[in-house]
């Protein structure tokens, strides 16, 4: 059975450098789920993207915006020697045209995959629910469907971390 660690905080909180430095230890065999679709034009996240790649081994294998993480990675030959996903919330930014029960069914789906998984998994995912309530209806659906996301993540996971100023705490 797989283990699935589950690391979460703010933004540039240290949790993305933190997992690959994790992960680090399960050798070359590791594949980084990237949950993000490039934006051509977006010349700002594209920088971005290029720091994370450079951080990351050049070994290991990427998968980029899987539709279903869990049974893409299952289908992988060889098998991986551990998963590393960044992040949840641009999983979930992908998938907002869908019903809030349809993700929330869709995410506990892939958190089933992985508990049963050969291999362990890190789950990174940002805290976005730590400021105002957002006068924007579609921002704040966004803010509460990580949110329990997140918890569902905690939940599954043997461990979970959160990540703030580059420190971390262990929540369980």
């Amino acid at each position: 059975m797989g283990m699935i660690t589950f690391i979460t905080g703010p933004v540039r909180s240290g949790k993305s450098s933190w997992a690959v430095e994790q992960a680090r230890e399960w050798g070359d065999g590791v594949v980084f789920l990237a949950t993000y679709r490039p934006d051509p034009g977006d010349q700002e996240m594209a920088e971005r993207l290029r720091r994370h790649r450079a951080e990351r081994p050049a070994a290991w294998r990427v998968l980029e915006a899987p539709a279903d993480p869990a049974a893409t990675l299952a289908a992988l030959v060889p098998p991986p020697s551990g998963v590393l996903m960044d992040c949840l919330t641009l999983w979930l930014g992908d998938r907002m045209e869908a019903s809030d029960r349809a993700i929330l069914e869709a995410w506990d789906r892939q958190l089933r995959a992985f508990a049963e998984a050969p291999w362990p998994v890190l789950l990174v995912s940002n805290e976005v629910g730590w400021s105002p309530v957002p006068e924007d209806p579609m921002v704040r659906r966004f803010r509460d469907l990580a949110g329990w996301l997140n918890q569902r993540s905690a939940a599954a996971a043997g461990e979970a971390w959160l990540c703030v100023a580059g420190c971390r705490v262990r929540l369980k």
